[in-house]
């Protein structure tokens, strides 16, 4: 009879620890729909991204909750629309202001992971807030190595800034020092491997611990400033526009980190037990030579181009390899996902946003994840919503541009209104993005662009 006790044990123990799968998500940053090898991208190899897709699952429609970056992370962190705490715009990065960042009455993923025991780490990019109440170490992760703006240079020679408190004018930020935790540490290679090394080193920590965890790998690239090192550069001899060349140097760095993260996974035999995600905070940007293919728009508009990115997600033995997923899901998606794993609850004041993809992966649930998506611009009083096939969007001010429909399962560049056509439908979307809207804050801190925190 002991012995029956203890097999049971044994088997409620084993399956609770599949049911608790290591996290990792990779997100780029301002990377173009058409700029990975999963969405058919020709002049930039990325192997080891799409190693995550192949065997896993590519989400043709994968959405972020924001065109830009700031808000996009927030709704992220949260698995909450981030309008619902007003967090509208990139906030400013004023280090002394306590408001100008994802508030704290807000959960990170972080800090809801904590509760089931896992260990959690930001390595690269926040831009929740600069203010100490916002820093990592405050918002649930027990590691951190990055920076804290939204912006940086690649090269360390170019960090000359100890902090922000020497920042004396606009994007001066790129050149501040990577922190570890709240120190400063010293530098001396390319920022995207130094990030892919930071991440490599957590993972095997964690591995060699035996301790469940969660890894948001946050890099900046292939964010401006167009910088890359020959070491990449060289691998794109037929690429004749230096713009483009750059930026594909750039995403190829972080190829290479992609895979030496694959490979730690796979060295610490936890790649069956961790589920990974790949994604951009946002669609291609206008400045920085990516490629949004046959989207409409780029970073800050409310079509495809601009909130639709590329995105795929892999659980080794839990995930059938090689799906590609038609239906609509969202970024928000990610911590619902992780949460329903391990049976967390939720406070009832501030519900996620986000569903449990799982069912829908594993072909359990045949339906849809989404009834409805929806995005705000709050500043720009910019509205988009999507329902079935049919999108709504406004994507300037409401009363200059009325709203256009668009049916995306035939027109996915959104080329053809059909407002004058689908009326009631038209009509009944407005009526739920207002319904939706209602529940939303106004802006809470000021701006990034509008705030001069660094004049005396």
């Amino acid at each position: 009879m002991k012995k029956l006790c203890y097999f049971l044990l044994l088997c409620s123990g084993f399956l609770f620890a599949q049911k608790q799968p290591n996290l990792v998500i990779i997100m780029t940053d301002d990377m173009g729909w058409a700029d990975v090898g999963f969405n058919g991208c020709k002049d930039i190899p990325t192997p080891n991204i799409d190693k995550i897709a192949n065997q896993g699952v590519r989400f043709e429609e994968g959405y972020v909750s924001f065109p830009v970056c700031g808000p996009s992370r927030a709704g992220l962190l949260t698995g909450r629309y981030q309008d619902r705490f007003g967090f509208t715009t990139n906030p400013s990065i004023d280090p002394k202001n306590p408001i100008s960042g994802l508030p704290v009455e807000e959960e990170t993923i972080a800090q809801v992971l904590h509760k089931a025991n896992y260990k959690s780490a930001v390595v690269g990019k926040w831009h929740m807030g600069t203010n100490a109440v916002f820093h990592p170490l405050e918002r649930g992760f027990d590691y951190f190595f990055g920076f804290l703006s939204g912006g940086h240079n690649y090269y360390h020679d170019q960090l000359t800034l100890n902090d922000l408190s020497e920042v004396k004018s606009k994007w001066q930020w790129y050149r501040t020092k990577i922190k570890e935790n709240r120190e400063i540490v010293e530098t001396h290679d390319y920022l995207t491997d130094e990030l892919s090394d930071a991440a490599v080193r957590f993972i095997k920590r964690k591995t060699e611990k035996d301790e469940h965890f969660m890894l948001y790998l946050a890099y900046n690239a292939p964010h401006t400033p167009l910088q890359a090192t020959e070491k990449y550069l060289s691998r794109f001899p037929n690429i004749k526009d230096k713009n483009r060349k750059t930026y594909a140097a750039m995403v190829s760095a972080v190829d290479e980190g992609v895979a030496r993260v694959l490979q730690s996974l796979k060295e610490g035999g936890i790649d069956e037990n961790t589920l990974i995600v790949f994604l951009s905070d946002n669609g291609g940007a206008h400045n920085n030579a990516s490629d949004n293919g046959p989207l409409r728009g780029l970073k800050g508009d409310l079509f495809e181009g601009g909130i639709r990115v590329p995105f795929a997600m892999r659980w080794k033995g839990t995930i059938p390899a090689g799906q590609n997923y038609t239906k609509p899901v969202s970024s928000l998606d990610i911590m619902a996902t992780i949460v329903a794993q391990n049976d967390i609850k939720i406070a009832s004041d501030r519900p996620l946003d986000g569903v449990d993809l799982l069912p829908y992966l594993t072909g359990k649930d045949k339906g849809t994840p989404h009834d409805y998506l929806f995005w705000r611009k709050w500043e720009q009083n910019a509205m988009a919503i999507r329902h079935g096939n049919y999108k709504l969007v406004a994507n300037r001010k409401q009363d200059e541009n009325a709203p256009e429909l668009y049916d995306l399962s035939k027109d996915g560049g959104e080329k053809t209104h059909l407002k004058s056509k689908h009326k009631k439908e038209a009509k009944k979307l407005q009526k739920e993005w207002e319904a939706w809207n209602a529940e939303l804050k106004d802006r809470v801190f000021p701006t990034l662009g509008g705030d001069k925190w660094w004049v005396d």
